[in-house]
């Protein structure tokens, strides 16, 4: 670990509590939505298209309905109208279609059963004519003058001059500054590339699945694995035509999301079909279905063009991004331009970015989504100006990269960040100058998220004997219930085990958006420190009564209510005067009838000033001249965490990202044959990495405190993803000569460009 700046000396945050939830989970005792069975519960299937692009000529479900054990059979009919006015449109055809279908695996049907048998056997019978339509599949499919055009209201947001005919580009972002062409008029290197990507998935290793009750009263409660229930009983609500508040929903377990589990799928069928049939229903994806119909990351098609001076100052910079969100309109584009050239100084550029939709499965957010794509285009931009002006790739981002102040490219002055220092770090472990064998190669990369704040609220209430059961909202996918227990025992002076950190139900706690975006840590931590906080306050008011005393003569010393009798005010100190008396946090709950009842705090906020992330990888790889196969030898990855509440789970993070970035660069893509089924739809075709592909990861945590956050919390879940592609494709370079630049960087694309001297497949 680095540790680059002074920090307060904590008890418990920094230690590596032993995971809340860990032992149900080992020990296979945890529940997922999957694992949940309801008596009297039916199974239910959804009906998917088989085409790509069709319409939606009739669907008869007569045969279905009359199977043994369906109970209920839904079609899009059985939801209210949408047109494309509705504010979430896409989101409601998405979870079943109406008019068309728009990419292989759409719901158009779903049938609940006593059985599972039975209802397979039932969406079968579902007839489904379609009218089969041409399918966009590329980008260059989607942009072509002649393209078969997906919606007809679909105009383009951002155009300039503005959209006046439909087309299958759904948004354009720019941004700029400087003076661009004067920017490459002064450098003395310019240098052009184009890059390609291809759709991958987050693996998660649970499938979607829920369960729906919907009770005569109209109500209905929805157990499921998801990354923000919150989300799920509004978008449900949304798509049924109901209120929020006929819709409770149970967080289950989460096996994994990435950004895969931010919105829905199965929800409302589920409810719309026990509705219908009187009992509850069960849904769960195959993998099939997971990979088919489920959100992957966009494909990409960049263009990244960066000038320097001969002393390796970057003067200029300028990117045409096309991220492809699927069939409906998504953010990749926008969310492209804002992380292309974050991580340096870059005094003149362009960025204009565009989301286009084609015929497969609609986009969902992957793990700093866009980010690992254009730090691919520019870090390895980068490394080549560095090697032709004979420059070392560390001194040439050392040279250039933002620190505190610099303006960022939507043009606010970045607060105290880390990157610097992830550098540094870098530069500094025993990995930088290790000697290389044969065959082998080094590559350098940096990757900047953003992060985010929102929504968070949390509850603390205190039990009779003086344990704390802390309730939040966020679903915890990556040890964030462990940091929530170190920060409260912190902040109420109580050892951690005796904390009982609780992720509560929609109607358990207050609103919370979805884990996203590394926001739990930093902004539900946020509402966790309050809401203690606050609980402090009324323990020094019971304490004072108890004592009676003034509450001014309180402080709140290591789980301690101290009388300090000179009337400092509370300051987490005794001051001059030696303590008279002392009540225990344990002590004061015991009398709390007798003071003013139950000991309930509570914390609500809109968080502000999610300190951005920064991520510095440095990759060895060998790559057999024979065969083009990869692997990698070492790897190491710094990351700002701000402040790391749970080290253990931070390197977790840290290798949890470079694991999936190293899949995304070397074997992931989705295949499509030509008419738009896809050809790799599990695990045994999609393959990602396993234990074997990879070496002991070493997670480097760097720590340079957020302001904005009582301990100084920044997220580390998304940053870690972003350096893999391109260490991975500067480390080939190093190795074999060959710069690669369409991914997967597979051992038959890497043969090819051994073979062919050098040259990518897209001219060097």
């Amino acid at each position: 670990m680095t540790i680059t700046e002074p920090k307060p000396s904590y008890k418990y945050v920094g230690t590596r509590l032993v995971r809340p939830d860990g032992l149900e989970k080992v020990t296979g005792r945890a529940r997922f939505a999957a694992d949940l069975n309801i008596a009297g519960q039916l199974h239910a299937v959804v009906v998917r298209s088989p085409h790509a692009h069709a319409r939606i000529v009739s669907i008869d479900t007569s045969a279905a309905e009359a199977m043994p054990g369906v109970k209920s059979v839904i079609t899009g009919d059985d939801f209210p109208a949408v047109d494309s006015s509705h504010r979430q449109y896409d989101m409601c055809v998405n979870v079943i279609a109406r008019d068309k279908v728009f990419y292989e695996g759409h719901a158009v049907a779903a049938v609940a059963a006593a059985t599972l048998k039975q209802a397979q056997a039932a969406a079968a019978a579902v007839k489904v004519d379609y009218e089969v339509l041409p399918a966009v599949l590329t980008i260059d499919e989607a942009l072509a003058d002649n393209a078969p055009v997906l919606h007809s209201h679909m105009l383009t947001r951002g155009a300039e001059p503005p959209a006046e005919a439909a087309s299958n580009v759904a948004a354009v972002t720019r941004f700029s500054g400087g003076n661009i062409e004067a920017g490459f008029a002064e450098a003395d290197i310019v240098i052009e590339r184009e890059f390609s990507t291809k759709p991958v998935h987050q693996g998660y290793i649970e499938p979607h699945a829920c369960v729906a009750d919907t009770g005569q009263d109209g109500y209905a409660t929805i157990w499921c694995s998801s990354q923000g229930h919150f989300n799920v009983r509004s978008s449900t609500a949304t798509l049924l035509g109901w209120e929020t508040t006929r819709i409770k929903v149970m967080p289950a377990e989460i096996g994994g999301g990435f950004g895969g589990k931010t919105t829905i799928y199965l929800e409302p069928l589920a409810v719309a079909l026990s509705s219908q049939a009187g009992r509850p229903v069960k849904m769960v994806m195959t993998r099939s279905e997971v990979f088919r119909a489920t959100g992957p990351s966009p494909s990409t098609k960049i263009r990244v063009k960066l000038g320097a001076k001969k002393d390796g100052t970057l003067i200029a910079g300028d990117a045409y991004l096309v991220y492809s969100n699927g069939a409906y309109a998504g953010a990749g584009g926008m969310l492209g331009a804002m992380t292309v050239f974050e991580s340096y100084n870059i005094a003149n550029f362009g960025v204009e970015a565009l989301d286009v939709v084609m015929n497969t499965a609609r986009s969902a957010a992957y793990r700093a989504p866009a980010a690992p794509l254009t730090a691919f285009a520019t870090e390895t931009v980068l490394d080549e100006i560095a090697e032709k002006l004979g420059i070392e790739a560390m001194e040439l981002r050392l040279k250039n990269a933002v620190t505190e102040g610099d303006l960022s490219t939507m043009g606010f002055p970045l607060a105290r960040i880390g990157f610097v220092e992830c550098l540094e770090a870098i530069r500094s472990h025993p990995h930088f100058n290790a000697p290389l064998a044969p065959n082998q190669g080094r590559g350098l990369a940096a990757g900047y998220w953003f992060n985010i704040g929102e929504s968070s609220s949390a509850t603390v209430n205190l039990n009779e004997d003086g344990t704390a059961t802390v309730v939040t909202g966020s679903p915890d996918i990556g040890g964030s219930r462990a940091s929530m227990a170190l920060m409260a025992a912190e902040e109420l002076g109580i050892d951690p085990h005796d904390i009982r950190p609780v992720v509560g139900d929609t109607e358990a706690v207050g609103f919370t958006d979805v884990t996203e975006g590394s926001r739990a840590t930093f902004a539900t931590g946020m509402a966790v420190v309050q809401a203690c906080r606050n609980m402090v306050v009324e323990l020094r008011g019971r304490a004072a009564k108890m004592m009676e005393v003034e509450v001014d003569d309180i402080n709140w010393v290591d789980g301690h209510a101290v009388y300090v009798g000179n009337g400092d005010s509370a300051s987490g100190s005794s001051g001059d005067s030696a303590a008279k008396e002392s009540l225990s946090l344990a002590a004061i709950a015991r009398k709390a009838k007798r003071t003013g009842g139950p000991l309930t705090a509570t914390g609500s906020l809109e968080a502000h000033g999610a300190g951005p992330a920064f991520a510095v990888h440095l990759c060895d790889v060998e790559v057999d001249p024979g065969t083009g196969v990869v692997r990698i030898v070492r790897y190491t990855a710094a990351q700002d965490a701000g402040t790391a509440i749970h080290p253990s789970y931070v390197e977790g993070q840290i290798q949890g990202g470079v694991a999936q970035g190293v899949g995304w660069a070397l074997n992931e893509e989705y295949i499509y044959a030509p008419d738009g089924v896809m050809e790799n739809p599990g695990f045994l075709d999609y393959r990602v990495p396993v234990a074997s592909d990879l070496p002991m990861i070493d997670a480097v945590i760097v720590e340079v405190p957020n302001p904005a956050h009582p301990y100084g919390v920044r997220g580390v879940g998304e940053a870690g993803i972003v350096p893999p592609i391109p260490a991975v494709a500067n480390a080939i370079h190093s190795a074999t000569g060959c710069r690669i630049r369409d991914l997967p960087m597979s051992p038959v694309r890497v043969l090819e460009a051994i073979t062919a001297g050098g040259a990518s497949a897209n001219g060097s």
